[in-house]
């Protein structure tokens, strides 16, 4: 097998190429304004889903079913930037949305999937956030936090669940795919090459902005025998060998590849695993940063999974999938404005 970063290289060196060539207009450098333009990109994760209000507010027409939330870490990090440096405030435009995928930040439309108040005809495609957002040579700073979906990591969660329920292994299942399914190697070279392309094209879009790259928080415990199997309110019936092997051979090694990608663009990757190890899905309520299969969220969240037999109103719960709560996106808010912060003092 090829070496990650020898791969990485031929990659990006393909893409730079093929982006150069379709460059037919330059762009200027950017030029003084009275507010720094900080654009954030990405999935649940950052968009934030059923922690806070909803924005728009529920009921607003130009609600777009992307979930996104007062208290995910962008609005958090918004507000503490208030102004930076004084007189000179940070200008927040959030386009992350629920369920969005790699290719979704640069060059896929979106179809988002909310099913919170969805319109009777379903909600209609969204452009490639880079497009919402109106990335340009203006742009200071580009925040990006996405790569589970492409996986996808909560249908492999999902999996899981399903064959913890018989008695089989997930890991199995991944490692040695059915025909028609990729393995978890092969899984994660495709996100590498997709992550790659896609940062190309945000430097593309925004060439004078600082990009940040997020990674994921710990959503599994280091030690998967702290889990109740017989709890919606933690993962369920994910045997414990396979909560090790995603802990290790999916979420660490997604996180890897994006650091390694960010780091070969000279961008900055923002650690928000090192900093939740102790606060994942397993732990008790007031200590976890990330809710469970079931767990506590908004009223306007649903209790049940469309599609699927999960109901977690029969314990008083709502369907949140392994998210992260309020405690989770203030972690992640913290590193994030740091990082913000450095970025914008090296302009």
């Amino acid at each position: 097998m090829r070496h990650p970063v020898s791969r990485l290289r031929m990659r990006a060196l393909a893409v730079g190429l093929a982006l150069a060539a379709s460059a037919l207009v330059p762009y200027g450098s950017a030029s003084a304004a009275d507010q720094y333009e900080w654009d954030a990109l990405g999935d649940s994760y950052t968009a934030g889903g059923f922690v806070g209000d909803p924005q728009p507010p529920l009921g607003d027409a130009s609600r777009d079913g992307c979930d996104r939330t007062s208290d995910a870490y962008p609005g958090v990090v918004e507000r503490e930037l208030a102004e930076f440096p004084p007189g000179k405030p940070v200008h927040l435009t959030n386009v992350s949305c629920g369920n969005a995928t790699i290719a979704d930040i640069a060059k896929d439309k979106q179809t988002p999937i909310s099913p919170v108040q969805p319109p009777a005809g379903g909600w209609p495609a969204v452009d490639p956030q880079i497009e919402r957002a109106g990335l340009d040579d203006q742009t200071d700073i580009v925040t990006i936090g996405v790569g589970g979906n492409s996986l996808p990591f909560g249908g492999m969660l999902l999996k899981c669940l399903e064959q913890g329920t018989v008695g089989k292994s997930c890991r199995e299942y991944y490692t040695n795919p059915p025909e028609g399914e990729e393995n978890i190697q092969d899984k994660l070279a495709r996100v590498q090459d997709e992550y790659i392309e896609m940062l190309a094209q945000v430097h593309q879009a925004a060439p004078n902005a600082k990009v940040i790259t997020v990674g994921y928080p710990a959503v599994l415990p280091e030690d998967a025998s702290t889990c109740n199997r017989a709890s919606l309110t933690e993962l369920g019936t994910i045997t414990h060998a396979d909560v090790d092997w995603l802990r290790d051979d999916v979420l660490k090694q997604l996180n890897a590849t994006i650091k390694r990608v960010t780091d070969f663009f000279g961008d900055r990757y923002v650690d928000v695993y090192s900093s939740s190890v102790g606060h994942d899905a397993c732990q008790p309520a007031g200590t976890k940063w990330v809710e469970g299969i079931c767990g506590d969220a908004a009223d306007y969240w649903p209790t049940k999974l469309p599609g699927t037999l999960l109901n977690c109103g029969l314990i008083g719960k709502r369907v949140t999938l392994v998210h992260p709560n309020a405690a989770g996106h203030a972690n992640t808010a913290a590193h994030v404005e740091r990082a913000i912060r450095i970025a914008l003092l090296e302009r």
